[in-house]
């Protein structure tokens, strides 16, 4: 028994020693889980862009709002750079309209000279959960060291949103990107070990149509698992489609986002010819496309290189483009950019899959 069991080890071994890039990605994917979870996570904060404002009529810019403007933009931490870039806007209502188009996590508005009120209204961008704690601490920290008494009025511009509702919107990004790497990539590499790719080559067709196929079946199968993780995703974490035209930009950051992960993913599978040497590679793209794509945590917590990866990640402006829409009701004039780069990332993987397949193929 004990013979039988060692000749089957050995084969087992054996067969795991011919595979070079399991073994290197078996040691590399826990080192690179503690490189970029532990970044991803937990950073330091800085650099938050604020907004402040003199309430109108101003008349004359007051010492509070002079001195504070300044020790809020100089608001160093320990170890890291400053906390806050502040601007001076002119009027209240042009720093509220970038606040709410998301130039801004928040706006501060200091009482004017004449005003009866010594209240300090704090508009936050509470989409976010992290970073209005940080902007609230900076600014009574900024109060108490110049000795001011006045009361701060915290507003939730998008009301009271948990953390659940701010992760849960990242997950159906989440079942986009898993769906393809079973469906799309995972299916290419089982229909090549069964020859019937070959087949394919005895055909009429072209080559750029097969691979085309492939990304439009993988496509639809991302879709539908995307749009329905969606609908659970409302249900489990109560958020609310505010109107016809949210739903639809919503439909099609999903769409738009399938296309390119397909297409990427199967440009991947297309240069493998086993399906342990693709699982263990997508497993580390499905892991660091997720961590830097802010689901977890703000992007601007990441250091320098990991925002470098966002750039050209579709995850981060797929989840960015989703938290606009169903939690900040934001609409096109938002999203657009996240729509632009998600559609040429899309158009980027399509032709490299064709010319990836096409040179595997020949």
């Amino acid at each position: 028994m004990i013979r039988s069991a060692f000749a089957i080890f050995k084969r087992d071994f054996k067969k795991f020693l011919s595979t070079p890039s399991m073994i290197v990605m078996t040691l590399f994917i826990p080192v690179m889980y503690l490189v970029i979870f532990g970044n991803a996570m937990g950073g330091t904060i800085t650099h938050i862009p604020v907004g402040v404002v003199q309430e109108s009529p101003p008349y004359s810019d007051t010492q509070l709002f002079t001195s504070a403007s300044f020790q809020l933009n100089h608001i160093s931490q320990t170890d890291a750079e400053k906390l806050l870039d502040v601007t001076v806007y002119a009027d209240e209502i042009t720093a509220k309209q970038d606040l709410e188009n998301g130039k801004l996590a928040a706006v501060i508005v200091f009482p004017s000279s004449v005003t009866n009120d010594n209240t300090i209204r704090l508009y936050v961008d509470s989409a976010d959960s992290i970073t209005p704690p940080l902007v609230q601490a900076g600014l009574n920290q900024v109060l108490l060291s110049l000795g001011a008494h006045n009361p701060v009025r915290v507003d939730k511009i998008y009301g009271n949103i948990k953390y659940i509702q701010f992760f849960g919107v990242s997950v159906i990004m989440m079942a986009i990107f898993s769906a393809t790497m079973f469906g799309g990539g995972m299916a290419l590499i089982r229909d090549r070990e069964n020859g019937i790719h070959e087949g394919y080559l005895v055909t009429p067709v072209k080559r750029s149509s097969i691979i085309l196929g492939i990304i439009t079946s993988g496509t639809v199968r991302a879709f539908i698992a995307g749009f329905v993780i969606f609908w659970i995703d409302l249900l489990v974490t109560g958020i609310a489609v505010q109107s016809l035209q949210a739903f639809i930009l919503v439909i099609v950051v999903i769409l738009i986002s399938c296309i390119g992960v397909t297409s990427f993913v199967v440009s991947l599978a297309s240069r493998f010819t086993t399906q342990q040497e693709y699982m263990s590679l997508i497993a580390f793209f499905n892991m660091i496309l997720f961590l830097t794509s802010g689901a977890f945590y703000p992007v601007i917590g990441m250091p320098d290189w990991l925002r470098w990866i966002t750039t050209i990640n579709p995850e981060y402006y797929g989840v960015h483009a989703l938290r606009s829409i169903l939690l900040r009701d934001q609409g096109l004039n938002v999203v657009g950019p996240d729509l632009i780069a998600l559609l040429l990332f899309s158009t980027a993987m399509i032709i490299l899959g064709i010319v990836t397949y096409r040179r595997t193929l020949e």
